[in-house]
């Protein structure tokens, strides 16, 4: 992504009705969980990148496929991993598509477009996603907005790290981590943010070839990092909003952080978790239906309410305590729009230039 800085918008603008526009990514990777092949007609499967659903069971997948259940009688078979590996395995299976849905962060919802994964279908309700957060020809469209960035150990550390330089100090040596990029979406968001801050793809690798003295070392789930952070076996890792904030309920000790440069101020970009319909799906009429369940206004409102994430749709503004909460945090940090057909088309020459000058 050479070349001049992209054009800034303040954050705090757009989460005052938290309808943040800009596209979001999702989160990271984290190994895929066996739910079968989908079969029979009352069932649909969904291939989805981590983060919105809980372990114990009160995420906002967990919330909105039971309630989806209970509604149509239709089974939600999940299948979860990195953004990469669940694009991945959709290909692998090309042949005999096992799912019907597929939800990613950018880049790899693109990628998964261009693959020929995807078919047109506009859910329900997608004409209320800002037209940045969906493909112009109904490949894919946002479920969940949501933002890059980073957490901290507030037990060990007094206050959030500031900028990127400073996590070249030593005391992070062994104590930092961030998720693997061409695997996670949240570690490909790194890329996307440091090539962003630093000015281009050539500094933004010597940086992240110093980083590497700090950094613990390659992790395909960047869900799994929270809680090595609230624990203090990391004193920082890379994440994204809707994701950290959801774990925060849990984990009293994370916080969560906008890198910036050197002088600068802190900056993110958007990462939906974003859905498409998958091309040849053996239940293609039950994936529209739960397409159109989850950007239903019922199921939208529940984004920040039960997922700690923004919602989709620019007509529900959502007043609940962690809409207020997720506004504080994005309050005062700018949004920036990546190029994302640029990190499409390049995206495999980037994640090489990062392996070797990692030595990944």
């Amino acid at each position: 992504m050479p070349g001049p800085r992209m054009p800034l918008r303040t954050a705090a603008a757009l989460v005052g009705s938290l309808s943040l526009a800009a596209s979001l990514t999702a989160c990271g990777g984290g190994s895929a969980s066996s739910a079968g092949s989908g079969g029979g007609g009352k069932t649909v499967t969904v291939y989805s990148a981590d983060g919105l659903k809980s372990d114990k069971g009160d995420g906002w997948y967990d919330k909105v496929f039971a309630d989806f259940t209970k509604k149509t009688g239709i089974e939600v078979k999940y299948v979860e991993g990195g953004s990469g590996e669940m694009v991945q395995r959709a290909l692998r299976e090309k042949t005999n598509t096992q799912a019907d849905v597929l939800i990613t962060l950018p880049p790899f919802i693109q990628q998964a477009d261009g693959k020929g994964l995807l078919q047109a279908y506009a859910p329900q309700g997608s004409d209320k996603v800002n037209g940045a957060d969906k493909a112009a020809d109904g490949k894919w469209t946002s479920v969940v907005n949501n933002y890059f960035g980073f957490v901290y150990d507030k037990k060990e550390l007094a206050e959030a790290p500031k900028t990127w330089e400073e996590l070249l100090d030593a005391k992070y040596k062994g104590k930092l981590q961030y998720s693997t990029p061409g695997v996670a979406g949240d570690g490909t968001a790194v890329l996307v943010k440091a090539m962003h801050d630093f000015g281009g793809e050539e500094p933004a690798m010597e940086y992240l070839k110093k980083l590497q003295a700090n950094n613990v070392g390659p992790s395909s789930s960047t869900s799994k990092l929270a809680p090595k952070t609230d624990k203090g076996e990391l004193l920082v890792a890379n994440g994204d909003v809707q994701m950290n904030y959801a774990q925060s309920k849990s984990m009293p000790n994370l916080g969560i952080w906008f890198p910036a440069r050197d002088g600068g101020g802190p900056t993110t970009f958007a990462l939906p978790y974003a859905a498409g319909l998958v091309d040849k799906a053996p239940h293609s009429e039950n994936g529209k239906k739960l397409l159109d369940y989850l950007l239903g206004e019922d199921a939208q409102k529940l984004v920040s309410q039960v997922g700690g994430g923004f919602p989709a749709r620019t007509d529900v503004r959502p007043t609940d305590a962690n809409a207020v909460g997720l506004a504080k945090i994005m309050a005062g940090v700018e949004v920036f729009e990546p190029d994302w057909a640029d990190i499409d088309k390049n995206l495999s020459a980037y994640v090489d230039a990062w392996k070797s000058a990692t030595g990944s």
